[in-house]
């Protein structure tokens, strides 16, 4: 059976205070696109309860579950998280990239909100969701910027060093581990793909 996006998380419980933002605006999407939350959640890769707690603060989203649900809504990481279009600038300060921390996984928003090119800074664990395998429409890009961090792109198992980087269309089933154990630090890019298509941000059996 297809493994869940919950599936893939720790088992342990997670504080609705780091994402206080996240809630209503979950819900606030899912009305708008017209979804109930039995359809949202199949599309996302959850199970509707799991939803359902997402939506009233009881659980904290992890990074996939945000991109899953962003492809969902045809929208953006930074909508989910309450930045409104109007607030973006060309110029993202150091000091302006808040860290956001689920499921171990630590990021910023690199780039400018409401944008259909998401751009983030993301510290992985050592072996963080290493059983986590995503397909999804549109293209990544990565770039390693400390550590060393296992990609595997089908059948084909890279290692990328600092400095590497790839680029791949993100319909190709992939899977990303940092092998260093103190983490790996990278800059991640993402399109989003703002069709009919985007439900199909799924996990795969690994």
């Amino acid at each position: 059976m297809t493994p869940r996006l919950e599936d893939a998380a720790d088992g342990s419980g997670n504080s609705p205070d780091e994402l206080p933002a996240v809630a209503p605006h979950l819900r606030e999407l899912r009305r708008r696109s017209g979804l109930t939350l039995e359809a949202a959640a199949r599309r996302a890769g959850l199970s509707p309860a799991h939803l359902s707690r997402l939506e009233t603060g009881r659980r904290q989203p992890s990074l996939p579950m945000l991109l899953a649900l962003a492809r969902v809504y045809g929208t953006t990481v930074s909508a989910l998280l309450g930045e409104s279009p109007g607030d973006r600038d060309a110029v993202l300060r150091a000091g302006d990239m808040t860290a956001v921390e689920a499921d171990g996984w630590t990021y910023r928003q690199a780039g400018g909100p409401g944008r259909a090119m998401q751009t983030l800074r993301v510290h992985v664990p050592h072996a963080a969701q290493s059983d986590l395998v995503r397909v999804h429409p549109g293209e990544e890009w990565l770039y390693v910027l400390e550590g060393r961090l296992r990609l595997v792109l089908g059948e084909s198992v890279h290692l990328l060093d600092e400095g590497d980087s790839a680029h791949f269309d993100s319909l190709t089933p992939h899977r990303i581990t940092a092998v260093t154990s103190a983490g790996a630090e990278l800059l991640f890019v993402h399109t989003l793909m703002q069709s009919a298509a985007a439900g199909l941000c799924l996990p795969q059996e690994s």
